[in-house]
């Protein structure tokens, strides 16, 4: 749905609050628990547009999926007992879906195309291509194999070892998955370790992975043993922490006393924003509580933080891709010079979000540079509010608001309905806190 919202600042929140669940273990969950046999219950999962369209597209494969809330109930087909689909599977904006779903696919009997919104179609695959041919998929997309709409025509594959030229959660889950139905064994070999949701979930399930990690070069090897059949378990997915990630910036931004967030993932390979914070000055206190499926969940928490600027890039990256443009709204704020780079994935995300962080913050007054792969940002710089613009993406919506609060004077978001993507509840939650921001008329 497409809205407006309409931001005062400055504002000072804080309170304590839970975020929605994950979303990338709640695509993994739907399409793992899809591939299992038997049936189990996935519980708060995330009913945003982005994993409900995976949703939808497994029924449409003929899997038996109940929502009851936040839970789905699924009855797993095994590896290979999906149904070809009756129709072009649509997997909306969700980057997630088109990449994974054709490795999905690949290993299936059937015929399937997949495509999307008009912002999706001009997302690459071809690097979730070019490995699942190596297998021997048939698949085929446009412009010369690197857009969607993509076509998957399923049938046996082999397993294959496949390095990753740079360190991605999807492909590397991608080449996962199609190993799975595969002939022998696959690897991927990573060269900087990226979300590892994948690997904790398949082991969880019992499935057949070994995962091995070089002390010396850093170098990841995770091996599937194809052919080899699972069974369907009961998975609960914790909250999302990129987007408890808007709360904790709001925290070192405008915190009144406190902002905590609670029932949260605490994957490591998922937090490098919390260290960002410590190296920006910011004290975040994070409690590790227990384990969900395989999945560390725990607290954290934080107060208003007198920011300095700092230096991002080389491993670090890939555990905090998704926070990059609030680690650009927090450097506005900052003390001295920051720094991003080694993060051109940004560039191939829902928009182009170097280009559309920096120009969209210096609407606000900052002086954000976009480089080629990040952005240098020059601060302390006063922020005062203006009309700004979500472009569609979802995630520059939310930073939006959490820069809105923190200047001074009215910011009016259009397109502030993306957040429906990821956190259709996100203005909610920030009223929770003690925010003030209205939605204004439909665009």
């Amino acid at each position: 749905m497409t809205y407006r919202v309409l931001i005062n600042g400055p504002q000072k929140l804080s309170g304590r609050l839970a975020v929605p669940g994950d979303k990338s273990i709640t695509h993994r969950a739907l399409i793992l628990s899809a591939m299992a046999f038997g049936r189990a219950r996935i519980s708060n999962i995330l009913t945003s547009t982005d994993c409900l369209s995976t949703l939808d597209c497994l029924r449409r494969l003929g899997v038996e999926i109940e929502l009851d809330g936040e839970d789905a109930i699924i009855s797993g087909c095994g590896l290979t007992g999906l149904a070809e689909p009756d129709d072009v599977l649509d997997v909306g904006n969700s980057g997630t879906a088109l990449r994974i779903l054709p490795a999905l696919l690949a290993g299936q009997e059937g015929f399937a195309v997949i495509t999307g919104d008009r912002s999706i179609r001009k997302r690459p695959v071809d690097r979730v291509l070019k490995p699942l041919v190596e297998m021997g998929a048939k698949v085929w997309a446009r412009d010369g194999g690197r857009l969607a709409p993509v076509a998957v025509s399923g049938g046996p594959l082999r397993g294959i070892v496949y390095r990753l030229p740079v360190a991605s959660a999807q492909v590397k889950t991608a080449v996962l998955l199609a190993g799975l139905p595969a002939s022998g064994r696959t690897t991927v070999i990573e060269p900087v370790t990226s979300r590892d949701h994948t690997e904790i979930m398949l082991e969880y399930l019992g499935a057949a992975i070994a995962v091995e990690a070089d002390r010396h070069s850093g170098e990841r090897h995770i091996t599937v043993t194809g052919e080899t059949q699972f069974q369907s378990k009961d998975i609960g997915v914790p909250g999302d922490f990129s987007s408890a990630a808007f709360f904790l910036a709001a925290g070192a931004l405008v915190a009144d006393e406190h902002i905590e967030i609670i029932n949260l993932g605490l994957n490591p390979t998922r937090t490098g924003f919390i260290e960002v914070l410590e190296k920006m000055g910011g004290a975040p206190e994070s409690t590790e509580l227990g384990a969900v499926a395989g999945e560390p969940v725990g607290s954290v928490g934080i107060g208003r933080a007198r920011l300095v600027g700092t230096d991002i890039g080389g491993s670090m990256i890939p555990r905090l891709i998704d926070e990059l443009p609030l680690v650009a709204l927090l450097a506005t704020q900052a003390q001295g010079r920051t720094t991003v780079k080694d993060a051109a994935e940004l560039r191939v995300k829902e928009t182009d979000r170097i280009a559309l962080t920096a120009a969209e913050l210096n609407k606000l007054g900052a002086k954000v540079t976009p480089t080629d792969d990040g952005f240098i940002i020059d601060g302390p710089t006063p922020l005062k509010g203006t009309a700004v613009e979500s472009h569609g993406d979802h995630r520059l919506a939310m930073m939006l608001a959490v820069a809105a609060l923190s200047a001074t004077g009215a910011t009016v978001i259009a397109g502030a309905g993306a957040v429906d993507v990821s956190f259709p509840d996100f203005f909610d939650r920030l009223r929770q806190l003690g925010a003030e921001c209205d939605r204004i008329a439909k665009e």
